[in-house]
């Protein structure tokens, strides 16, 4: 038996819906992406406030959540240090706090609120489908990005007791690199004035203890969920494109994808994942809002991502026991939501185990 793992082809997706952008009603945006026009009926629109009634990240609205964002922020700003970072880095790197599978730790998040989000109040796990459905309405077929958007903040697991239970500034908010001088790019600035690493000349200069170029993966970032998740699936073999984990770990450095700070420190394959990182961000910022998913109306969609079925026998596309085409098979599961089967369905009356191979995951992730 052969293991398919299907990697995304970016470069003819771009090419291919460039080619046909005018023939599909769709719309061109920077940098060569496509979505479509905003008067389509199925595509998502960015509204222009969030669940307040505010702008969406506005720091300087007067209310009591925002009072306790910009101590958040103080907080933040003044404790983040490089010798922090690699402390908690070298300590879950050790990925020894659990083993549970994606949607259990999706569930985990019912008990998590980003005190540092001032456009949301709502359990985490509502944030992660609100982005993943509106991705989906956009881009159906990106299942790759439909996952990504639910798992890119599974990281805030840090806050719960069994991880650690980090507080709020060392799991949540912007992110930004340490070991160079902090931009006045970043959000409520003033307060890093109070940061020890101020006191380390080599820390505070543009380049700092990088070279010009060098890439962001080299670049020690702030500690949080971002990097956190991005490292547990990294160390589990996770097959998401690369563009999936530059997502991941780069979502919440605001500084970059919004107001073009640090990119000094890019090299060209940076330059290439920011732009799928600028697609999802629309999504993850302005698809915030009071209104429910329905976890169990679109659970089994997710599953089917996350355990998605391939069965290749001697490098044939169908079932070896009933040639039944393997991708008709794995529809029919789908449609059904049943995972694991004895039954090669009723063309033949022989018994066998539909394998499933996890593309993109194993089964179960260290944490």
């Amino acid at each position: 038996m052969t293991i398919c793992v299907e990697q995304f082809d970016f470069g003819s997706h771009f090419e291919d819906k460039n080619k046909h952008s005018e023939d599909i009603n769709e719309l061109v945006l920077d940098g060569g992406f496509v979505q479509p026009k905003q008067d389509s009926n199925d595509a998502f629109v960015a509204p222009d406030i969030n669940a307040f009634g505010h702008t969406f990240r506005n720091y300087d609205e007067e209310s009591e959540r925002q009072k306790g964002v910009e101590e958040f922020y103080r907080l933040q700003h003044i404790n983040q240090t490089f010798n922090f970072v690699k402390k908690m880095r070298e300590e879950y790197m050790k990925l020894d706090k659990a083993e549970m599978s994606i949607w259990e730790c999706c569930e985990l998040l019912n008990e998590v609120v980003d005190e540092s989000d001032p456009d949301l109040d709502l359990p985490q796990i509502q944030h992660l489908l609100q982005s993943a459905e509106a991705i989906r309405k956009d881009y159906p077929n990106e299942d790759w990005l439909h996952l990504t958007a639910l798992i890119h903040d599974l990281g805030k697991i840090l806050l719960l007791p069994k991880f650690g239970e980090l507080p709020q500034w060392a799991v949540v908010g912007d992110t930004f690199p340490l070991g160079c001088a902090f931009d006045e790019a970043n959000i409520h600035h003033k307060y890093f004035k109070d940061n020890p690493d101020i006191k380390y000349p080599e820390y505070n200069t543009k380049n700092g203890i990088y070279n010009e170029g060098c890439g962001l993966d080299n670049v020690m970032m702030s500690w949080g969920h971002d990097d956190y998740m991005c490292m547990v699936a990294k160390e589990n073999g996770s097959t998401l494109p690369k563009a999936g984990l530059f997502i991941i770990r780069y979502h919440s450095f605001y500084p970059l994808h919004k107001e073009n700070a640090y990119t000094h420190l890019m090299n060209e394959e940076d330059c290439e994942n920011l732009k799928w990182l600028h697609v999802f961000n629309k999504y993850d910022l302005y698809s915030k809002s009071k209104v429910h998913v329905d976890v169990d109306e679109v659970k089994p969609y997710y599953l089917s991502l996350i355990e998605k079925v391939r069965l290749n026998s001697d490098e044939s596309d169908e079932c070896c026991l009933c040639n039944t085409n393997i991708y008709e098979l794995a529809f029919f599961f789908s449609l059904s939501f049943c995972f694991f089967s004895f039954h090669c369905v009723s063309m033949c009356g022989t018994y066998f185990l539909l394998v499933l191979v996890l593309q993109y995951f194993p089964a179960k992730l260290k944490w």
